[in-house]
């Protein structure tokens, strides 16, 4: 699976699940809660922020676009038109792509004289895109 065409339609065929059996499928017959575990769990369960942070983090990951930058980005630094060239689109609309990955502190940036260099953020941002590349090709 490595490319947009193959993403879509795994969509597409999970968009066809009649969730009313889906639904049925997936539920208990018998209703038990062990007051234990749901305790356990809870003790550890990410906060409300923490979760909402992680989403935007899941919902931008969701864009082909900018996780080719990314992995440009994993692989070394580059600046805006070295970016832009190697996607294939304008300096305007990586610089946009750019700010949002920067605002979610997935990617920082370096001035040097009138050029902006972008790095991944951190190596929990290379481990992340490894791992879910990893995932897929299993």
């Amino acid at each position: 699976m490595s490319d947009c065409s193959d993403v879509q339609e795994i969509v597409a065929e999970a968009e066809k699940i009649d969730v009313a059996e889906a639904a049925t499928e997936e539920v208990c017959e018998l209703k038990q809660v062990s007051a234990d575990a749901v305790e356990e769990v809870r003790a550890t369960l990410i906060g409300d922020r923490a979760a909402a942070a992680l989403a935007a983090t899941f919902s931008v990951l969701g864009d082909p676009t900018r996780v080719r930058l990314l992995d440009a980005l994993a692989r070394r630094e580059l600046c805006v038109c070295e970016l832009a060239e190697l996607i294939g689109s304008s300096d305007s609309a990586v610089s946009h792509q750019l700010r949002l990955l920067r605002s979610l502190r997935l990617v920082r940036s370096r001035r040097s004289g009138r050029m902006i260099f972008y790095t991944l953020d951190d190596d929990h941002i290379r481990q992340l895109l490894d791992q879910s590349r990893r995932h897929i090709e299993e």
